[in-house]
């Protein structure tokens, strides 16, 4: 759907299983496997795609930073990294190298290796750090982000078929969707 009839081609169509993580994209804030997802069950939800992040037809700091870094080889798989790597930082604005791992291991790449996609990773986190440390010297402490305070960092992870915010979980078996 996304791809033909729509026209976003930015989701690959890889493995059709759910496995390579080529076609990733958000439903209603969470990161899934299209091809695991009916077109049907998303009516009225957001769907952000490779699309979706840039602004203004420039795009983002992952998108540069994976550009910049060597992660971007054939193509087929960056995408899914750009979505995943999105989806990591909105969560955990810091992932350490480990976590960025665990959040990347259902994206399957056969060129890069991974070194680029974490290096951007760091790039990113040191850029949006820069940008924060010098908003913060002109505008004082955000509200809502006082001095010690911490959030629990998110690690992303593929919904399972169906999944993704996009169907409410059954109560009849136990919860499981």
């Amino acid at each position: 759907m996304l791809r033909e009839r729509l026209g976003l081609a930015g989701a690959k169509d890889g493995c059709s299983q759910g496995e390579c993580g080529a076609c990733n994209v958000q439903v209603d804030g969470r990161l899934v496997a299209s091809c695991l997802v009916p077109a049907a069950t998303t009516a009225g939800s957001e769907v952000r795609t490779v699309e979706g992040l840039a602004a203004d037809g420039e795009p983002s700091d992952v998108q540069r930073a994976l550009a910049a870094c060597g992660a971007v080889q054939c193509g087929f798989c960056i995408p899914g990294m750009a979505m995943t790597v999105h989806d990591l930082l909105e969560g955990n604005h810091a992932p350490t190298e480990l976590e960025t791992r665990q959040a990347l291991c259902g994206n399957l790449c056969r060129c890069s290796g991974y070194r680029g996609v974490l290096d951007a990773v760091r790039e990113v986190v040191a850029g949006r750090e820069a940008q924060t440390a010098a908003a913060s010297d002109t505008a004082g402490p955000t509200p809502g982000h006082a001095a010690g305070t911490t959030e629990e960092a998110r690690i992303p992870h593929q919904a399972g078929p169906g999944a993704g915010g996009v169907q409410p979980p059954h109560t009849h078996d136990g919860g499981m969707a």
